[in-house]
């Protein structure tokens, strides 16, 4: 069966990348290349990664799509997220709730939306309540 080992997650500056994210998901990561640093997530790599500082001659552009991250303590990572300077999401909708803070969605997840200083939609939702179809 095939296994997903790294998700790239397009930045334009990784130090505030990598600051930003030690923060939110509260582990340090490693570097892996002037542009890349990689956070172990129970085994799958989110990797932080900047062209230009890799020197790949182009500039990141944010994930047209949200990346959903599963954290145990849901109200501790909003917390963080307040704290490192996440966006988060104002788009309410009258089915699903208020998408920036932390509310249980139609299908039972507990959840909550943000965007990183590059633009990624990013979605933390409680391990509890992961919904997988």
């Amino acid at each position: 069966m095939p296994q997903i080992f790294r998700i790239l997650l397009p930045v334009t500056d990784i130090q505030q990348a990598k600051s930003f994210y030690t923060k939110v998901l509260g582990v340090e990561g490693f570097p892996v290349s002037p542009g890349r640093h990689y956070f172990d997530c129970e085994g799958i790599i989110l990797a932080c990664f900047d062209p230009q500082s890799d020197g790949d001659g182009y500039t990141a552009q944010p994930n047209p799509e949200d990346l959903y991250i599963a954290v145990d303590n849901i109200e501790e990572t909003y917390t963080h997220c307040n704290e490192a300077g996440a966006t988060f999401s104002d788009f309410e909708d009258p089915d699903v709730g208020k998408m920036g803070v932390i509310e249980k969605r139609p299908w039972g997840e507990v959840s909550f939306y943000i965007k990183d200083p590059f633009g990624n939609g990013i979605c933390f939702v409680d391990r509890k309540t992961v919904f997988t179809g």
